[in-house]
């Protein structure tokens, strides 16, 4: 099971954190955390909901990690295990997160798949979510998984889907020409896009296109001298 605990800066204040497993006991506060990364008028019916976090934490435990603040709960990442094929990409959320209930969890799958990322919005100028990415890419490398992968939202799209193709748009954030709310994020948490994906997610501002991106295990990478093959 996963705990390290460490101090962040706050206003030239040291504040202490900890990344640890969630458990039932954090149920109600991981739905707090929800309703307000998520307020109206997106439905609560899209919240999670306590048998979507009973089966994370029974079926992959390891993959359940909240982050505290000075002890009280500030964010969680949540991952289930699958087998992914780099040459047939194309899935949506709802396939290959089970709808967030994880029932699809492969104990030997070789990646582990991001099923939700969310910081309470008064923490977020504290780093906790890449603080959070980089404690589940020390999980793939523990188990021995290639990768991880998520699909990425394209939230700034929409303000320029009428001049441009999504693929385009990918390419402008890529070159920094632009700036995507989640893509820019997740590449400044190591993260490399391998796929865009239509339909992905409904999801307005995205158009319903996803970004996967992953980042690779390191000790896996096959071919590099040095490791065995």
């Amino acid at each position: 099971m996963y705990k390290s605990e460490f101090f962040v800066y706050q206003d030239d204040k040291p504040i202490s954190v900890c990344i640890r497993n969630y458990t039932e006991e954090d149920f109600d506060g991981l739905i707090e955390i929800q309703s307000e990364c998520f307020p109206p008028p997106f439905p609560k019916e899209l919240w999670w909901n306590k048998e979507q976090l009973s089966n994370h934490v029974h079926f992959f435990p390891e993959g359940a990690l909240c982050i505290e603040v000075d002890g009280i709960l500030a964010g969680s990442l949540t991952a289930l295990r699958v087998n992914f094929d780099p040459a047939q990409p194309e899935h949506t959320w709802e396939e290959i997160t089970d709808g967030g209930y994880i029932r699809n969890h492969e104990p030997d799958g070789n990646t582990l798949y991001i099923v939700d990322i969310s910081v309470r919005p008064r923490h977020r100028k504290l780093g906790l979510g890449k603080m959070m990415m980089q404690a589940m890419y020390h999980v793939v490398i523990e188990l021995g998984a290639e990768r991880l992968l998520g699909g990425a939202r394209m939230p700034g799209y929409h303000k320029v889907s009428s001049e441009m193709e999504p693929a385009k748009y990918l390419e402008a954030v890529m070159t920094g020409d632009l700036k995507d709310p989640v893509v820019s994020f997740l590449l400044r948490c190591g993260r490399v896009p391998v796929a865009l994906v239509e339909n992905y997610l409904d999801d307005e501002e995205s158009r319903n296109y996803g970004v996967l991106m992953e980042w690779k295990n390191p000790f896996k990478n096959e071919g590099v001298p040095g490791n065995g093959i």
